[in-house]
């Protein structure tokens, strides 16, 4: 796609995405992956009027990623200009492009990322938090807060953790970056179990 979706996500959409849990005894997993579901269709339906971005918190196979995919190709198809980027992938994209001799910039790489009218930046925070990945998402965060353009993250971290040794999404992007995501994306917490490992146990279960 143009939009550089993975192929694994093509087929991402709203009507293929079905919440976990039970409508009737309205569980807390149905409840918000049904409210993320709403978010990103109401995002999808309403922008531009609707001009904040979302951040999809949660575990593992919840989801994410595959609501950001559909919100994009929803913008799409009404002829607005969307990009997909896994955060990893970008930030490797950024160091290959760099000319050490020449000097040159990631400019090629970033101009994209910045003049998209809606990004997707999936896994953000996957990466371990050097001073450079920092200062590279600072740099891309900052250009889109600036320009007002909509992005969309996904993260596997929260922002606060039962386990005092896990990490928080701070504490992997840094607190100055932590609060500029609040005042540019809505944050959507999506809860649930891994549907690859399930996936994965009934595949087990046919050999």
């Amino acid at each position: 796609m143009a939009a550089h979706v993975p192929k694994r996500y093509e087929n991402c959409s709203f009507e293929n995405y079905h919440p976990q849990g039970n409508n009737f005894t309205a569980d807390e997993i149905f409840r918000s992956q049904s409210h993320a579901l709403n978010d990103a269709q109401k995002l999808a339906r309403e922008y531009p009027i609707l001009d904040i971005g979302l951040l999809f918190i949660g575990p593992c196979g919840v989801g994410k990623t595959h609501l950001a995919v559909a919100t994009i190709k929803s913008l799409i198809d009404k002829g607005i200009s969307c990009l997909f980027y896994d955060f990893r992938d970008l930030l490797k994209e950024i160091q290959d492009s760099y000319n050490p001799i020449a000097k040159t910039t990631e400019l090629r790489v970033l101009e994209p990322v910045y003049q998209a009218e809606i990004l997707v930046l999936d896994e953000l925070g996957a990466s371990k938090p050097s001073d450079w990945v920092r200062d590279t998402m600072t740099q891309i965060i900052n250009t889109r807060y600036n320009d007002k353009k909509v992005t969309i993250f996904t993260t596997n971290y929260l922002d606060e953790t039962e386990n005092p040794n896990e990490e928080t999404l701070t504490d992997r992007v840094g607190v100055r970056l932590r609060s500029r995501l609040y005042e540019m994306c809505k944050v959507v917490q999506v809860k649930g179990e891994d549907y690859r490992l399930k996936i994965g146990k009934n595949r087990g279960r046919k050999f």
